[in-house]
């Protein structure tokens, strides 16, 4: 009979290994307590039950280990529940504190002192006292029958030597699944060691784990013979967790093997059976070396521990000034010694130049690329706004048009200032009873170029710019918007701006929605005959040259040719925001066949932006930021997804909490036209892996589970004065606003600790709430009542871009609504050129009713939302004047109240502006000769 893994009927359970995991553990150590202090046949009964449900899940550990579990199976045996109560609670706290990583106690069978029998220590030399060594799980694929596994773990502990840099425990598993399923619940797991031979199907059951195969990776084991599992087991644990290093053991030919492209993609070594296992370990010990190296990092602690005279333009280098000072010496005790010893201006010994990387800087770029798969990376110190208009800069020339996200960061409007493109605003889909955005529909976006494509201006479009995942956590189909997009022009460029959405490339879940992800898809995909064919069917029913004119284009689900497609995809990052960087800390991520055509412009746009005197310590925590994502990535964005979903449940679940507060889901923040699949929330009762999945992988947005939006109109808050109030009172942090809701969200710092106040917190708010509400006035009831009618009906339409005035157009007859923001916007620093007119006089409604029309002189960026609703050159409507009447909140950038609206007069419009022609420089970028990989 098969063993059954632990299932129960919850979604989020798959996030919660680790904390499902203790659960267990902890219901063991409660059983074998209660045994212990009443040693009946039904305490017995508890504890063996206990036992029973965790040990399917423990196959896949290394600790405690098969020789710790029967261990406690012999105790239980004996009759003892005191004993196995003692043993059990150490197993627990071990686990609890990961203490097992560097305690040989912990992986002793007895309690007795450490030269007692029955003493194990797993790995060896954990209590030697020699600096901590990081501790990592190997897992063995085997077809080995379960008897000789203990033995096969044995031999590797043997190979194990003092200077060896890191220690391992083995897991060892016989099949196919069995490894997934490994490689998915332990994410202690850095390296993978497959011995040809295996069968396919697990021997728990694991239905989970059959609809991820299925849906998610595309692996079915019919057809495939036992001897040849290696090679496609190592393809799908890539595409489940793209960090690990794979081995393969053969008694193949293992020349052929070796030589197989999919191996030499997947695979890090071949070695022919097992003639070589000193081998295997130090290879094993090796590729975790080269994960965790951080050339910059490290080179920058030597760096601080060497006698180093400094003659140059940074004195707080080494410390003197301030540990010699009478009077900020606080300053060196508050920060340490270190953080100056650290610090210089130089570029000389090994610390590298930001903006000419050679040495350490190169190579940490390097490998962030490899982390990140992608081409390339660039560090940048200052932030992803200036990531952004560096990637602007570099692809985007005077007269180009780029296809812009209206509501996008700010950046991105200052970056077509800068580069003097055209945007063409497209609008998200309005949450309006929330006071804010959700994503561009893909409709939208292909109107627009369509709309170009009709109007002959289809080869001035140059690039399209999209927040991947939104502020409120709207997550992109990104596969199907590049390849709809590449469809209708197959050299346009794509830039990602996923300033929120780094940690993604660590969850196999969301990395297909990630910009790099999808275009790894994408380019494996061109190469298939699969993707000719299906153009190819297209191209006899919508003919190979889209009509803009034929209604069908726009509703069919278009194929891009592989011939033509040109993929250039950049993504930008804030470290700084889901990583372990500081602040300030950002990655451009480049996948872009024809970067050689923009290489030096890129260049000249990081000497632009960049600082001369970059911050050293960024530098270094985005070097560490990388290491740690490769190496523990997978495990910590899982926990914080978790965390999330803990959350989620926690509030919405709460009898108290609930009446006044709610987490919205995804049926309240994604219309259901855009949910094909029907998925509305991640805790529903009855959900399905296979519904999340189909969701992931099919609806046109997804929504981050990280991020949370809970509703504070429904207790009385506006969301500033919530936010506020969590701050002064609570000491709770949270970021973004809107009229009604504050958003919170998890990341891999969060801990169970941080959920329990949270949810504490808002359970005595609401209870004093219902308290006041209970024993207060009628007149107390009918203020509270109207209070929450007015953030939560009386909201104001939010207003969309309406366009250009003509002046800032290059054809104002025509239909498209690019314009020349860069014109506008030094309009305004003609001064006698601008007039203000305050907001809510007469004024205003006269020219609104019969002109002359009123066009912005500035960007007018509210808090919250946090995006321009007027930008330079931009006709002003009612709907956009009556948004920023209702508007309550307090930060308006651009917008002086005491002086009213900054507007252009209308004496002061006129065309005057020269444009180069689109292609007039190097790298234009034609759709011929197409090459995607």
């Amino acid at each position: 009979m098969k063993a059954v893994v632990p299932n129960p009927e919850r979604i989020d359970r798959l996030f919660s290994t680790a904390e499902a995991r203790l659960e267990r553990w902890y219901k063991l150590v409660s059983a074998a307590q209660a045994w212990g202090v009443k040693p009946d046949k039904a305490g017995r009964a508890a504890v063996e039950t206990a036992l029973a449900e965790l040990r399917p899940a423990e196959s896949f550990f290394g600790y405690p280990g098969l020789r710790l579990l029967r261990t406690v199976e012999d105790e239980i045996a004996q009759g003892d529940g005191a004993d196995v109560a003692r043993l059990v609670r150490r197993i627990y706290n071990a686990l609890m504190s990961n203490s097992y990583r560097a305690d040989a106690a912990d992986w002793e069978t007895s309690d007795d002192a450490a030269d007692g029998p029955g003493m194990l220590r797993l790995p060896t030399r954990l209590d030697s006292g020699e600096t901590r060594r990081p501790y990592f799980e190997l897992l063995i694929v085997s077809p080995a029958p379960p008897a000789r596994w203990p033995a096969i773990t044995q031999d590797l502990r043997r190979l194990r030597r003092p200077e060896d840099q890191f220690i391992y425990e083995s897991v060892v598993v016989g099949s196919f699944e069995d490894a997934l399923l490994a490689s998915l619940f332990n994410g202690g797991i850095e390296a993978v060691v497959i011995y040809d031979g295996f069968p396919f199907a697990s021997h728990h059951e694991a239905p989970i784990l059959h609809e991820l195969l299925v849906t998610q990776l595309g692996v079915q084991g019919d057809g495939v013979a036992v001897e040849e599992q290696g090679t496609p087991l190592a393809r799908a644990l890539k595409r489940v967790r793209p960090e690990l290093d794979v081995y393969l053991l053969s008694r193949r030919d293992v020349a052929a093997v070796a030589g197989d492209p999919a191996v030499a993609r997947h695979i890090r070594r071949v070695f022919y059976g097992i003639e070589e296992p000193l081998e295997v370990h130090l290879s094993v010990i090796e590729g975790v070396a080269e994960r965790f190296e951080t050339p910059y990092f490290d080179n920058l602690k030597r760096y601080a521990q060497r006698p180093i005279g400094t003659f140059h333009a940074l004195p707080v280098a080494r410390g003197k000034s301030i540990f010699k000072s009478n009077w900020i010496r606080d300053m060196g005790e508050f920060y340490g010694p270190t953080l100056f010893l650290a610090e210089s201006s130089a570029t000389t010994g090994g610390l590298d130049s930001l903006l000419e990387p050679t040495g350490t800087i190169k190579r940490a770029q390097d490998m962030a690329a490899r982390a990140f798969g992608c081409d390339r990376v660039f560090f940048v110190t200052n932030g992803t706004s200036t990531s952004n208009k560096m990637v602007e800069q570099a692809v985007l020339a005077p007269g180009d048009i780029a296809i812009v996200d209206r509501n996008c960061h700010k950046s991105h409007h200052y970056g077509m200032v800068m580069a003097g493109a055209q945007p063409y605003y497209v609008e998200a889909y309005p949450m309006t009873a929330y006071s804010m955005y959700g994503g561009v529909p893909l409709r939208s976006l292909k109107q627009a170029l369509l709309g170009l494509k009709a109007a002959g201006r289809l080869d001035h479009v140059r690039l399209v710019t999209l927040t991947n995942c939104t502020f409120d956590g709207h997550v992109y189909n990104t596969r199907r918007v590049m390849e709809e997009l590449l469809a209708i022009k197959p050299d346009l460029i794509f830039l990602w701006d996923e300033a929120w959405f780094g940690f993604a490339r660590f969850s196999p879940f969301l990395r297909p929605r990630t910009a790099m992800g999808a275009a790894a898809d994408i380019e494996a995909w061109l190469e298939t005959t699969a993707a000719a064919e299906a153009f190819a069917a297209q191209a006899k029913t919508l003919g190979s040259d889209l009509d803009p004119g034929d209604a069908r284009v726009l509703d069919a689900r278009l194929v891009p040719d592989p011939a033509k497609v040109r993929l250039r995809v950049y993504q930008t990052n804030s470290t700084h925001k889901s990583m372990s960087s500081l602040r300030q800390g950002s990655m451009v991520l480049v996948r872009d066949v024809d970067f050689n055509h923009v290489e030096a412009q890129f260049k000249e746009a990081v000497f632009t932006h960049a600082s001369t005197s970059p911050n050293l310590q960024i530098i270094a925590t985005l070097d560490v930021a990388r290491r740690q994502m490769e190496l523990e990535g997978y495990e910590l964005v899982t926990r914080s997804i978790q965390l999330a979903l803990d959350i989620r449940r926690a509030v919405n679940g709460h009898p108290v909490i609930s009446k006044y507060f709610r987490m919205l889901d995804a049926s309240e923040m994604i219309p259901a036209e855009y949910r094909p699949s029907g998925f509305t929330d991640f805790v529903r009762a009855g959900l399905t892996w296979g519904d999340a999945v189909k969701a992931m992988r099919e609806d046109e947005f997804f929504l981050d589970p990280t991020r949370l939006t809970l509703v504070c109109g429904t207790a009385g808050f506006d969301g500033t004065q919530f936010k506020g109030l969590l701050a002064s009172k609570y000491e709770i942090q949270l970021n973004k606003t809107s009229r009604n809701s504050v958003l919170f969200q998890t990341n891999i710092n969060n801990t169970l600790s941080d959920v329990a106040h949270l949810i504490k917190v808002l359970a005595e708010i609401a209870c004093e709430i219902d308290e006041q509400l209970i024993h207060g006035t009628e007149g107390e009831r009918a203020a509270f009542k109207a209070r929450v009618k007015a953030l939560m009906a009386d909201v104001p339409d939010l207003p969309n871009f309406t366009r250009f005035h003509d002046s800032f157009r290059d054809n104002p007859a025509g239909n498209t609504i690019e314009g020349d923001i860069r014109a506008g916007f030094y309009a305004a620093y003609n001064e006698e050129g601008c007039e203000y007119i305050p907001l809510g006089s007469e004024e205003i409604d006269k020219r609104l009713m019969s002109g002359p029309e009123l066009v912005s002189a500035s960007f007018v960026i509210p808090y919250p939302p946090g995006f321009p609703i007027m930008v330079p050159g931009q006709v002003l409507d009612t709907g956009t004047i009556g948004f920023m009447r209702k508007l309550d909140v307090k930060e308006i950038h651009g917008f002086n109240a005491s002086r009213g609206l900054k507007l252009l007069k209308p004496s002061a419009l006129g065309r005057d502006k020269t444009i180069p022609a689109p292609g007039a420089r190097s790298g234009a970028g034609g759709a011929k000769g197409g090459r995607h990989a």
